[in-house]
C-alpha cells in the first residue's frame, strides 16, 4: 500500500516474553494474565512515548486465540480497560492467525490515512495455560481444519517439517545448513533482556545434534526426521504496543519527527487455506513484500535490518528467498555466510526472532515494527547492530504462508 500522508511510528513498548525456559516463568501457572500483559504493554508504550492516554483516538488489538487459551474474547473492550481515558473510544480486535499483530498495525495506519491523528496498535497472546499438545490443537485452527488437522497432533510443526523435507530434497539443504539459523536465534536472544530464551544457550553443535534437548517429536513418521525441538518457535506469553501518528498528530503531541521512524509502505497478501502451490517457496509472503518494496521504491539491497517470521528455522531460510535477500535454494548459504548476523550486512531477527525472542502469536507483528524502531533509535543495548539502519523491513506471516503483512520503515533522523 502506497501511503499518501506521512505516517510516523512514535515509539512503543513490550512486556518481557515468557514461557517454559524463562527464569521468571512459574511452572505452577502463577503467571501474568492476558489482560496483565496487554495492559502493561499499553501503559509502557504511553510512558515511553510521553503520549497522554486521552490523545489516543482509536486502538487496534492483534490476537488470535484468546477464547481458547484464556477464555477471553472481545479484546478491544478488554484493552479499553487499560485506562479510564479509553472509555467510549473505538477499540477493536484484529485477527489473522500469527499475522494478527501486523494486521493491527495496518488498521492503525489505514485509520490515520482516513483522518485520525494518533492511534494505538497492540498485540497480545497467552499460550502457556494448557499443555503443548492441547495448545497445538488450538493453533491448528490457523490451518484448514477439515483437510490439514490430521497431519499430526502438532499440526503446524508438521506443516513446516513438510516444507523442510521438500526444500532439502529439491536443493540438497541439510540439517547442518538449517542449524545456522537456530544458533543465531539463541545467540541473539542471549543478548536481549526481553527474550523468552535469554538464559538458554544453544551452540551450533547443539542445534544440529539430536539430544534430549533437541529431539524429533512429530508422530508423522514421514515428517518426523525433518524437525527438531530447537528449530521451533516458542510457546510464549507476552504483548507489545506502539503509537502511530500523522504530521498533525505529532504537532498535537509536541513530538519531533526526527524522534520517530516513518512507515513508508506496507504489503498485505492472503491466500486460500490448504492451497499451497510449492512447499519450497513462500509465494504469499513474496507477493506482500514485493508490494511493500514497490510502493516504497526500495529494493532488497536497500534493507539495512529485517524482522522476519521464523516460526521454524527452515522458515527463515525461505523468508530470505521470498524477501529477495537470496536466490531460490540459496537461503542456507546466506545464513552460513554470516550476513544476517548482528554484525552482518543485513542483520535479521536481531533480538532472537520467534525462536529465541519468543512468539506470543498476536504480539509478534507489533513487536516486529517496534524492533525496527528500536534498532533505528539505538535502543537495543547488547544486541544493537553496529551501523544505524536507514531502511527496515518486516514480514509477519499467518498460517502456512496464508496471510502475510510486510512493512517498510525508514529512519528520518
Amino acid at each position: 500500500m502506497d501511503i499518501d500522508e506521512p505516517i510516523y511510528l512514535v515509539g512503543g513498548d513490550l512486556t518481557t516474553f515468557i514461557g517454559k525456559g524463562h527464569p521468571d516463568f512459574d511452572t505452577d501457572g502463577d503467571n501474568p494474565s492476558l489482560e496483565n500483559h496487554l495492559t502493561e504493554a499499553i501503559h509502557g508504550s504511553l510512558e515511553e512515548t510521553g503520549v497522554e492516554p486521552d490523545a489516543i483516538e482509536r486502538g487496534y488489538i492483534g490476537n488470535f486465540a484468546a477464547e481458547c487459551f484464556a477464555n477471553q474474547g472481545h479484546m478491544g473492550a478488554l484493552a479499553a480497560r487499560a485506562h479510564e481515558a479509553f472509555r467510549g473510544k473505538p477499540f477493536q480486535r484484529v485477527e489473522g492467525a500469527c499475522a494478527s499483530g501486523g494486521l493491527a498495525v495496518i488498521n492503525a495506519v489505514d485509520s490515520l490515512q482516513l483522518g485520525h491523528d494518533v492511534v494505538l496498535a497492540a498485540g497480545a497472546e497467552v499460550q502457556t495455560t494448557v499443555s503443548a499438545r492441547e495448545g497445538a490443537a488450538y493453533l491448528a485452527r490457523a490451518a484448514h481444519w477439515e483437510t490439514e488437522r490430521d497431519l499430526d497432533d502438532f499440526t503446524f510443526p508438521a506443516m513446516f517439517a513438510r516444507r523442510a523435507k521438500h526444500y532439502k530434497e529439491k536443493y540438497g539443504v541439510t540439517d547442518e545448513d538449517i542449524g545456522h539459523v537456530t544458533a543465531k536465534a539463541y545467540a541473539n536472544a542471549n543478548k536481549n533482556p526481553y527474550a523468552h530464551m535469554r538464559e538458554v544457550e544453544v551452540s551450533y553443535e547443539d542445534a544440529i545434534t539430536e539430544s534430549d534437548q533437541n529431539f524429533c517429536f512429530l508422530g508423522n513418521e514421514e515428517l518426523k526426521p525433518h524437525l527438531k525441538t530447537l528449530e521451533c518457535s516458542q510457546v510464549t506469553d507476552g504483548a507489545a504496543s506502539v503509537v502511530l501518528a500523522t504530521e498533525s498528530g505529532l504537532d498535537k503531541l509536541a513530538v519531533d519527527p526526527s524522534d520517530c521512524v516513518q512507515v513508508t509502505s506496507y504489503g498485505w497478501s492472503t491466500s486460500p487455506l490448504g492451497d499451497v502451490d510449492d512447499y519450497t517457496e513462500l509465494n504469499n509472503t513474496k507477493q506482500a513484500v514485493q508490494e511493500a518494496y514497490n510502493d516504497a521504491t526500495v529494493k532488497p539491497s536497500d534493507v539495512d535490518v529485517a524482522e522476519v517470521h521464523d516460526c521454524f528455522a527452515v522458515t527463515e531460510l525461505l523468508m530470505y528467498e521470498a524477501l529477495g535477500f537470496a536466490n531460490p535454494g540459496e537461503g542456507a548459504q546466506l545464513a552460513e555466510s554470516g550476513e544476517t548476523q548482528l554484525d552482518g550486512e543485513t542483520p535479521v531477527n536481531t533480538g532472537g526472532g520467534l525462536i529465541g525472542f519468543g512468539h506470543p502469536v498476536g504480539a509478534t507483528g507489533v513487536k516486529q515494527v517496534l524492533e525496527i524502531y528500536r534498532q533505528m533509535k539505538g535502543l537495543c543495548g547488547d544486541y544493537q547492530i553496529p551501523e544505524t539502519p536507514d531502511v527496515g523491513l518486516t514480514a509477519n506471516m499467518g498460517g502456512d504462508d496464508r496471510t502475510t503483512v510486510s512493512f517498510v520503515l525508514e529512519n528520518i533522523a
